[in-house]
């Protein structure tokens, strides 16, 4: 009997280590990641085998590969998967048929550019046969080589009096170009020095060949820049809006069920609750109704150069205890240990006037090296209250938590999206807002002054993709609607159209927080879950499209042919 009590105890143990968290084989892996594992090393292999861009080969063979892994992923039983599994099937369908879609447009691009690279097939074959160690025949290559020089020189003397290539179709012919250079190289320097024939005869050819190639690449960039879909406005910002047709097929994918005019409404709707708030505060200040007034006094409150790092620990320090003190998320040790600071250099502050975070956290302080009116401009609007907003935004209990728990959890999941990461941290300045982490008119003010830009985002991202507005537009709505020194403004708008940033980058700050403020409001504001529990099992899904942490928390399986279709802000 003692024995056998033992043994159930022994049961029971093991039984409650299986359903911890940290045990639990569904909160590392699912039926999904089986085949999401394998297609990762697959992909990897075959993009590193076939390894020059825009050739047909290696386009030809990633399609075989998604078609592949479309029919594993429609081979599993669907009916069986749980909550959690079928979000990774959706997801990782989706995935794969973006980059299907991807692919068509590289063959349509490519079926266009034909006629100006009718050399590129014995480029490519020379480069195959090179992956093998064939030995080639030098003598003919070399003519080979010799005859395309001369055809790339006639291609480039036609291309430059060429005036109806888009800049999308140019920028591809400067891929291909770049891409056969690559060929060329790697042909090239696999043999040389190794084989006697070709050595002889390939060096004089290849350096011809090569130096061509990278002038009728030039030649295809320039036409790129001089065929911009946008002029320069005088901003000196010139970007490619992408019309409303573009925009609304990103919010599909994004699983955000709401046109670009719709959520122009919200960002309004959002900046009018601002602006009552701000009136307050003023009025706290003794400034009245002149919110632009009180918020002067509050840019004009910096510290003095040098100290700014040790104000943002200071920051930090009170956020953390602000987090503990309220209970909100479990904070990992180690994370809190291996946090740092950098400083980000002149240069970045031209597309970066403010923090960046993650792991590291980046300051934006002015120094030595900068003109005085972009030193001030930078120091006020980097003033501790303007920070206070922040910090907890780029540390803990976002990006830098995000960045730490990613890497231990579902970290299988490569489903990023900024409506997950970006608007996870700007919930946070939302949250800690409505629980009293400002501790006078001047916090406010500077929460305020965060809050109004992240509305005014979606406005000017949104009007500019959709060709409303221009850059210039968007600078001055930002200084004269949220009160941005000018320099920064700038750097905010060129940051989010020449910053290598999406489209939809920018409205998915404040997008993405209101998602995850309707989430808390069906599970923690109902009562069905404690605030703290509701946190850490977001932070453990990894990142996705909001919607699909709604369907995994709320245990709501979605349909094998899932559209998005949460309203999450009602209008």
């Amino acid at each position: 009997m003692k024995h056998f009590l033992s043994c159930c105890l022994l049961l029971l143990s093991a039984t409650t280590m299986a359903q911890r968290p940290d045990t639990d084989l569904y909160a590392q892996t699912s039926e999904v990641n089986n085949i999401m594992v394998q297609f990762e090393a697959d992909r990897g292999i075959l993009q590193r085998f076939y390894a020059i861009r825009n050739s047909p080969e290696r386009r030809e063979r990633l399609e075989k590969l998604y078609a592949d892994y479309m029919q594993r992923l429609a081979a599993l039983d669907w009916d069986k998967l749980p909550t959690g599994s079928r979000a990774d099937y959706v997801l990782f369908r989706r995935n794969l048929q973006q980059e299907r879609n991807l692919l068509t447009v590289e063959k349509t691009e490519l079926a266009q550019l034909k006629p100006y690279f009718p050399f590129a097939d014995s480029l490519y074959a020379a480069e195959a046969r090179r992956r093998r160690g064939l030995t080639p025949n030098a003598r003919a290559l070399a003519a080979a080589w010799n005859e395309a020089g001369k055809a790339v020189r006639a291609q480039q003397a036609l291309l430059a009096k060429d005036s109806a290539l888009s800049p999308f179709l140019a920028q591809r012919g400067a891929g291909i170009a770049r891409g056969l250079q690559q060929a060329i190289k790697s042909t090239y320097e696999f043999y040389t020095g190794f084989d006697p024939q070709f050595s002889w005869w390939m060096p004089a050819p290849y350096r011809v060949l090569d130096s061509l190639l990278n002038q009728y690449a030039n030649t295809f960039q320039q036409i790129a820049k001089r065929a911009p879909s946008q002029k320069d406005d005088g901003s000196g910002i010139i970007g490619n809006p992408i019309g409303q047709a573009g925009v609304q097929v990103l919010l599909q994918h994004e699983m955000i069920p709401y046109s670009p005019d719709e959520l122009i409404a919200i960002a309004n709707r959002e900046f009018a609750w601002c602006e009552k708030e701000m009136l307050k505060a003023s009025r706290d200040m003794g400034f009245g109704d002149n919110w632009k007034a009180a918020m002067e006094k509050v840019k004009g409150t910096s510290v003095e150069p040098g100290s700014q790092p040790e104000a943002m620990l200071g920051l930090y320090n009170e956020s953390v205890a602000f987090l503990k003190a309220h209970q909100l998320i479990s904070l990992p040790p180690l994370a809190e240990e291996t946090w740092r600071m950098n400083m980000l250099s002149p240069e970045r502050q031209l597309v970066a006037p403010f923090f960046l975070g993650g792991e590291e956290l980046l300051i934006a302080f002015p120094t030595n090296t900068m003109r005085h009116d972009d030193k001030m401009m930078s120091i006020r609007g980097n003033n501790p209250h303007f920070s206070r907003a922040v910090v907890h935004h780029e540390l803990l209990a976002g990006h830098g938590l995000q960045q730490f728990m990613n890497d231990r959890y579902k970290a299988y999941r490569h489903f990023d999206t900024p409506f997950w990461t970006e608007g996870w941290a700007l919930y946070w300045e939302r949250l800690l807002w409505d629980r009293g982490f400002p501790r006078s008119a001047e916090d406010r003010v500077g929460m305020l002054f965060w809050r109004m830009h992240r509305c005014a985002r979606i406005i000017f991202s949104l009007s500019y993709h959709t060709n409303k507005w221009t850059p210039q537009q968007c600078i001055d709505f930002l200084v004269e609607r949220v009160n941005h020194e000018r320099a920064n403004a700038e750097g905010e708008v060129r940051r989010s159209f020449t910053g290598g940033y999406g489209p939809l980058y920018q409205i998915a700050y404040m997008i993405g927080g209101l998602q995850f403020e309707a989430l808390k409001k069906e599970l923690v504001d109902s009562g069905k879950m404690n605030i703290r529990d509701f946190h850490d099992a977001i932070i453990r899904e990894n990142a996705m499209p909001v919607e699909m942490v709604r369907a995994i928390l709320l245990d709501k399986l979605p349909n094998k042919d899932f559209k998005s279709s949460w309203r999450f802000y009602p209008l």
